[in-house]
């Protein structure tokens, strides 16, 4: 696989959301806030819900990129009724 291409990187998006649905790593359709993100990992680590919420948010406040990794994992996670989000 050339990743010269942008015809390879949606491929390669569900590649990887197929890899973490096979993990128990998904956005739920119940209980999303805005994308499912901090739900899918609550329910896969068996935490709370609001938990993890209250984490991300508290951690915003550190320096990091947490935003981007939220956003990353918005991308790669696959929703739980089977579709994945690719780029156009």
């Amino acid at each position: 696989m050339r990743w010269g291409t942008h015809t390879e990187y949606p491929a390669a998006i569900a590649s990887m959301g197929s890899a973490l649905a096979r993990q128990g790593l998904v956005r739920p359709r119940r209980g999303r806030w805005i994308a499912g993100v901090c739900a899918g990992l609550g329910q896969r680590f068996g935490l709370p819900r609001l938990a993890v919420r209250l984490l991300f948010v508290a951690s915003v406040i550190l320096p990091g990129p947490q935003f981007l990794a939220y956003l990353v994992l918005w991308l790669l996670m696959p929703s739980e009724d089977g579709s994945a989000r690719t780029a156009p």
